[in-house]
């Protein structure tokens, strides 16, 4: 299979130095077309990968290089021999999730998406009010840290907009949907435009289905996903328990807004602590999301 992937949607064949082949390099949610000798293999692909994103690689976990197979219309793992002759497109993976997750949050790496909290769901949601409470809570310390929103809305046509209880005010993207994941391609590109993103705060509805989905994607991309389960509801109980049940063995963080928030500020003497410390004074609602079904 050398030089066999003809990947029309890949780098792009102007502007590339003679004696050079156009490559489009991904990396969890990113993306950037560079180039490489003719002829380059898996030694220098490594190499140009960790040049483009030498900063987000955890060099501690293992990775394979995969090639896109217009073929299949997927990647497929990298054959051995493989030698670059013609423009492709490649990606870096992991080949497991850490076994050990610490779930450091810093303001820097961090972006919130906050998924489909629209008035449609209101009566059927359990406890909407409830987490419709935390999400605005969650929102109100993202401006204080300063903290990118990354908000999404399914069908608004037929499920309506966001709630008025949810402050929309400097969010980075509203953006509607119809697919489950809020993984959108404008959603990709706004996240390779933010330098650093390691850990996404994910929050919304429904837990089995649209958070689920997005937390799977986002994991498989090499960003760690934290869940906020008491801003996190399903019409079903039993559903939103098994889906952050699996969410977890997979090595999601299921966690609460308020220790969160804490991890954020990380310090009582961090200048944003007191405007943090007054959001959390009263505590998340005790509401039936503590129920197992």
């Amino acid at each position: 299979m050398e030089g066999a992937d003809p990947a029309g949607d890949g780098a792009g064949g102007a502007g590339a130095p003679s004696g050079t082949v156009p490559v489009l390099f991904c990396f969890s949610v990113f993306a950037r077309p560079s180039s490489v000798p003719h002829g380059a293999g898996y030694e220098l692909l490594i190499q140009k990968f960790l040049s483009l994103y030498g900063d987000q690689i955890d060099m501690h976990r293992k990775f394979v290089v995969q090639l896109f197979a217009e073929e299949w219309g997927q990647y497929v793992d990298l054959p051995k021999g493989f030698a670059v002759s013609e423009r492709c497109k490649v990606r870096l993976v992991p080949l497991q999730i850490q076994l050990t997750t610490l779930g450091n949050l810093t303001p820097s790496s961090t972006v919130f998406f906050c998924c489909d909290m629209q008035e449609r769901f209101r009566p059927a949601i359990k406890y909407f009010g409830d987490i419709i409470s935390v999400g605005q809570r969650l929102l109100q310390g993202a401006r204080i840290l300063g903290i990118p929103v990354i908000v999404t809305e399914q069908y608004p046509k037929g499920l309506g907009s966001t709630v008025q209880e949810i402050d929309l005010t400097g969010v980075k993207l509203v953006l509607p949907k119809t697919k489950f994941s809020m993984v959108l391609p404008e959603v990709e590109a706004a996240l390779a435009e933010i330098p650093g993103v390691r850990s996404v705060v994910l929050f919304g509805v429904e837990t089995h289905v649209c958070i689920q989905q997005t937390a799977l994607e986002l994991v498989g991309r090499g960003v760690e996903v934290h869940i906020v389960a008491d801003a996190t509801s399903s019409r079903s109980m039993m559903d939103r328990m098994f889906a952050l049940e699996r969410l977890a063995r997979t090595g999601i963080i299921v966690t609460t807004s308020e220790a969160v928030l804490l991890q954020l500020v990380a310090d009582k003497d961090h200048p944003k602590f007191k405007e943090i410390q007054n959001l959390i004074k009263a505590s998340a609602p005790e509401s039936g999301l503590l129920s197992k079904v």
